[in-house]
């Protein structure tokens, strides 16, 4: 079972400046998470706490057609929280990451074959990117 698409449903809920008000909480705590990424014990630590509080109830489905296949329950803070965790145990906490574009910090996942990811998203690399080209032609001249 796949759960990578619950893992990004996470990450767009951490980046959201305006969640459904049941979920502020929860996107505080998601957002917690990925600020915590670069300490892989306190990843775990918190997603655990999570995980306890948003407990998942796995469901067995065949609505597509396609046959018996699991999917989770309908809370949408355990989709989330499962995925996240799931992702962490498949590629490890240092997967989650916040965009390095000093004007953004958004959340995301790195699933890059390299784990190279430093950016949220192709526009903060350009700014990025572009940013530096003016300040090395600024320094050079």
């Amino acid at each position: 079972m796949d759960l990578t698409s619950y893992a990004e449903w996470a990450v767009r809920l951490a980046n959201d400046p305006a969640p459904p008000p049941g979920l502020v909480r929860l996107r505080d705590e998601l957002a917690a998470v990925f600020d915590a990424a670069g300490d892989e014990r306190a990843v775990a630590e918190l997603l655990n706490a999570l995980l306890v509080r948003y407990p998942v109830r796995p469901q067995l489905t065949d609505h597509d057609g396609g046959g018996w296949h699991l999917h989770l329950a309908e809370d949408p803070a355990a989709t989330a929280v499962m995925g996240l965790a799931a992702v962490v145990a498949e590629l490890g906490a240092d997967r989650l990451g916040r965009c390095l574009e000093p004007r953004c910090g958004r959340a995301f996942l790195d699933t890059s074959s390299n784990r190279s990811r430093r950016y949220c998203s192709a526009r903060c690399a350009s700014r990025a990117n572009v940013a530096a080209f003016r300040a090395r032609r600024k320094s050079a001249s």
